[in-house]
């Protein structure tokens, strides 16, 4: 008797295993990574160094925002530098620097430092800068094992098929 019901045991495993339904329809695309350039940033004591940037669509949540500053060019290709990016004295203390925060609404691009007022215009004046959401399903919340490196703009670009002919262009 308990070969038996090993044997409908057995046979029920592999049966009710082997059973597959119709797939279903496939499901709507989520958002993607985007980015934004907004060029002819200053930073100014009209501003507090401090211009607020105004974004659409709404920033949710679980993503993940990224701020790159145009630092130069290479063979004619922007070079960018992911903030905070810190600029020190000779002696090793904090000349100045850009950092930012966000809302949901908006990214503050700000200057930390001491005398922000006599940093070199070519630092304060017309700066570009990218911002990149990346939606919260992308990121993983952290669980990755092929972590990103964020400090790599190109790399991002990468790794989230970013299409840099769809960069949106935010006017000041």
């Amino acid at each position: 008797m308990k070969k038996i019901l090993t044997l409908f045991a057995f046979v029920g495993l592999i049966a009710f295993t082997s059973c597959e339904g119709p797939e279903g329809p496939p499901g709507l695309p989520g958002p993607e990574a985007e980015v934004y350039q907004v060029s002819g940033v200053s930073f100014t004591s009209a501003n507090d160094y401090n211009p607020i940037i105004p974004l659409n669509p709404t920033i949710l949540s679980a993503d993940m925002v990224l701020l790159y500053r145009q630092s130069g060019t290479d063979n004619g290709a922007p070079v960018w530098k992911l903030t905070p990016e810190l600029y020190y004295l000779t002696d090793g203390t904090l000349d100045f620097g850009y950092n930012y925060n966000f809302t949901l609404r908006d990214v503050s691009i700000y200057m930390d430092g001491f005398d922000l007022g006599n940093v070199l215009s070519t630092f304060r004046l017309n700066q570009t800068f990218r911002i990149v959401i990346i939606p919260g399903y992308l990121t993983g919340l952290g669980k990755s094992v092929n972590k990103s490196n964020f400090s790599d703009y190109n790399e991002v670009v990468k790794r989230y098929n970013i299409n840099e002919t769809k960069i949106k262009s935010i006017k000041l």
